[in-house]
């Protein structure tokens, strides 16, 4: 019960800060005392106002909660660190930006700083971006072309089938509720045949917002149009846009080069961007739009939903 106590007011002094250490009446020491120091850096910055001094001192504190917590924590605090202290200023340093976890949000944060970063940071930050998309891309593309190869053969079910086109199974299946016990035999009312499959090929256009709310679904975007431009039964196009249209196509076969091609931030016209991917669509049948966008039209939203009804 003892040890129950003592952690249950450890945790508490952890959460609460320095100032709570007297009126809960329990000090920390060695490995939890840097721990707090590293917590309080951050979230006690108002009336320390450390952290933020110098790029060395940043560098240090990266390294310290790599040390203490665990790497969901980490990415939590330095998302934390940028949005309460606005060190993205920070980011332009090469050996504070080797010291980061890379995630999702610091490659937004660093696409949206884009072209500002200097030579000398430019390629540890492509090495950043790389190393997150890989992982991601890791994670995502198999099942991705699984599900996209699954649509594009699925078979064409036939309800007048030939005989030797009948599907049995699901024949049989569709008719079991008019099975006659008196006679022990089965009424086909309908057949179901097995078709052929779909041999031609089908055309994606992938059209992404590229405003500053959309930053993290740019990155998840990039990544899954550089995957379904590598399916060759896919002819694959990317858009991007804010209040105006750029198209990425040709930027497709390498995500991170992809990703520096987009300019997080500005305004949003769907419609615009609807109207441009009408101009390049030829096979409007065998072709799926696919939209990313949180629907904060900048535009005319009439106009924007004429468009997609078009």
């Amino acid at each position: 019960m003892p040890d129950q106590e003592s952690e249950r007011l450890r945790r508490w002094r952890l959460a609460l800060g320095a100032a709570a250490e007297e009126p809960i009446g329990f000090r920390l020491e060695g490995r939890e005392l840097a721990m707090d120091r590293a917590l309080e850096s951050l979230y006690d910055a108002e009336r320390r106002g450390d952290l933020a001094a110098s790029s060395p001192t940043v560098a240090r504190w990266l390294g310290d909660i790599r040390e203490y917590f665990p790497s969901q924590v980490v990415r939590v605090m330095q998302q934390d660190a940028l949005d309460r202290l606005g060190l993205k200023q920070m980011l332009f340093e090469k050996e504070m930006l080797e010291a980061v976890e890379p995630d999702v949000h610091l490659v937004a944060t660093l696409l949206s700083l884009g072209r500002v970063l200097p030579a000398k940071t430019r390629e540890t930050a492509r090495q950043v971006v790389r190393k997150v998309v890989e992982e991601l891309e890791r994670k995502l593309r198999n099942p991705l072309e699984q599900a996209v190869r699954s649509a594009l053969q699925r078979s064409t079910r036939l309800r007048r089938p030939r005989v030797a086109e009948i599907d049995w199974h699901r024949t049989i299946r569709k008719n079991l509720t008019r099975w006659q016990p008196e006679r022990q035999a089965m009424v086909v009312e309908e057949m179901v045949g097995f078709g052929r499959k779909r041999s031609s090929l089908r055309d994606v256009v992938l059209c992404v917002d590229q405003s500053g709310s959309m930053a993290a679904s740019v990155v998840y975007a990039g990544i899954f149009g550089a995957v379904l431009a590598s399916i060759r039964s896919l002819t694959t196009r990317m858009v991007v846009f804010d209040t105006a249209v750029v198209d990425l196509t040709d930027e497709m076969r390498d995500p991170v080069d992809l990703l520096f091609g987009i300019q997080l931030g500005g305004g949003t016209d769907i419609a615009r961007a609807l109207g441009y991917c009408q101009q390049i669509i030829s096979r409007p049948a065998q072709t799926v739009l696919v939209l990313v966008t949180d629907l904060y039209e900048g535009g005319d939203p009439k106009k924007m939903i004429q468009r997609a009804a078009a």
